[in-house]
């Protein structure tokens, strides 16, 4: 079975039914213009959006851990709650399914731990931001996961938390959905679900594979 096979047989319901992981509504993403970037904020501030323009607004978002690892598994924006009748690969405007071999997928990689969802105008916030820290800090700049995503993970008690909600500008509404990826570093695949009119009802990205018989 292919990854799009199972992530269909997964996701196209308004709820995950499978025993191995345990889902929670974390709250909610603000897009203000619909073009989701996908990406670890850490090494890829430059990856495009994809090519879908999705609903703008506040849309929830669902966590899903694998129950074995208390890993995050699945991480999904939901747009609406029409019955999904398609699924598809996410793409960017440089990438074309028609390229890639039997097996492969387009996806962002992963080297910090970190991924996240975002609106294309919150990611050009959070480049804006790292370069005023830069230039204030010059050589006291630590980075921007040190200077802005660091704080946001840990609590005062030094525990981690897994996911959390950041927003790079007091000034714009969007916010970034950051996130642990899986079992750390990799590379991974997003997907969307559309209704009957090819609209967009929820995107996924996959961070371990969780099989349905």
């Amino acid at each position: 079975m292919t990854h799009l096979e199972n992530i269909k047989k997964l996701f196209s319901k308004n709820f995950v039914e499978s025993p191995l992981l345990e889902s929670f509504d974390v709250g909610k993403i603000y897009l203000p213009t619909g073009k989701i970037v996908a990406c670890d904020p850490l090494i890829t501030n430059d990856m495009q959006s994809f090519t879908d323009v999705f609903p703008k607004g506040d849309f929830s978002v669902v966590v899903h851990k694998e129950r074995e690892s208390n890993c995050i598994a699945y991480v999904e924006i939901v747009f609406g709650e029409s019955e999904i009748t398609s699924w598809k690969l996410a793409t960017t405007e440089t990438q074309n399914i028609k390229d890639l071999a039997e097996g492969e997928v387009f996806g962002y990689p992963v080297e910090s731990g970190m991924g996240c969802f975002m609106d294309a105008e919150t990611q050009a916030s959070l480049n804006a931001l790292e370069q005023k820290l830069y230039l204030r800090k010059g050589d006291d700049f630590m980075g921007i996961y040190e200077e802005f995503f660091h704080e946001h993970f840990f609590d005062k008690n030094g525990a981690i938390d897994q996911y959390a909600f950041l927003k790079p500008s007091e000034e714009l509404p969007g916010n970034i959905f950051g996130f642990e990826t899986g079992y750390g570093e990799g590379f991974y695949a997003s997907y969307v679900g559309y209704d009957k009119n090819n609209q967009p009802v929820k995107i996924v990205t996959e961070f371990i594979e969780i099989l349905v018989n």
